[in-house]
């Protein structure tokens, strides 16, 4: 397992520089805490499911929730530690929020090499939790099928997101009719099919942009016949398209 070639970590925070396909072990913390990567693209992985975090956005992880973080591209991840009274603030449960200028400059100061006093780190944490209370949660999670089924038709189109396959074939495959997947996949992930299946494709071109891989390249790697229609439905879910992202990437890296 790949680990972090460089850390630095104290009370309220920390820098972990990972190597990409570079793995945390499954853990959890006593505080709630803010999770940042200035450069590459993280994965967090829940009991929940999965949360996709590009360089603009910001995950939250409770206090207490076990979870594990995985770098896509070589990732610079920031940490940073929320006291209890601003903690209660944030979701009571995992999230990814948009990351306004301010915030993120705020979350790299508070992590940065620049000492800061006690009080300055007091009122830096509640402005950034004030931007953050003023953003959405951002549609980069991917949640966790229980049923037996719907973890196969995961396993497949997480083997290969370029299977086209409708869910009549890939319940052929599975043993379960159309029907009952579709059923499924609306009653236990809140969403259908299609919307599964399109967040877990951005999250694979997410991965596979960190990694510099080209858009053309990515949109067939990831099932879109065109490059067009990829960057039409990356646009929708990352709120930028896939060059502009990968440019402010290798800025910041």
């Amino acid at each position: 397992m790949p680990v972090a070639r460089q850390s630095r970590i104290w009370p309220s925070g920390g820098v972990h520089l990972w190597p990409s396909g570079g793995t945390s072990r499954a853990h959890s913390h006593p505080r709630g805490h803010l999770v940042y990567a200035a450069g590459g693209v993280l994965s967090i992985h829940t009991e929940r499911g999965t949360w996709i975090v590009p360089a603009n956005r910001i995950a939250w992880i409770p206090a207490q929730s076990v979870h594990h973080h995985r770098a896509h591209g070589e990732t610079d991840m920031r940490i940073v530690f929320l006291p209890p009274s601003l903690a209660r603030l944030a979701p009571a449960h995992p999230a990814v929020l948009l990351a306004s200028g301010l915030a993120r400059e705020v979350l790299l100061t508070l992590t940065g090499t620049r000492r800061l006093d006690r009080g300055a780190r007091a009122r830096l944490h509640r402005v950034l939790v004030d931007e953050l209370r003023e953003a959405h949660e951002q549609p980069t999670h991917l949640p966790e099928p229980r049923d037996d089924r719907l973890r196969a038709v995961a396993r497949i189109l997480d083997d290969n997101p370029a299977d086209n396959s409708p869910l009549a074939v890939l319940g052929q495959r599975v043993g379960a009719g159309a029907r009952t997947l579709s059923r499924l996949f609306h009653d236990e992930l809140g969403m259908t099919f299609y919307e599964w299946r399109t967040q877990l494709r951005i999250g694979h071109a997410l991965v596979l942009l960190a990694e510099g891989h080209d858009t053309t390249r990515v949109a067939h790697a990831c099932g879109w016949a065109n490059p067009s229609s990829f960057i039409a439905a990356f646009t929708a879910i990352v709120g930028t398209t896939p060059g502009r992202h990968r440019t402010s990437r290798v800025e910041r890296d």
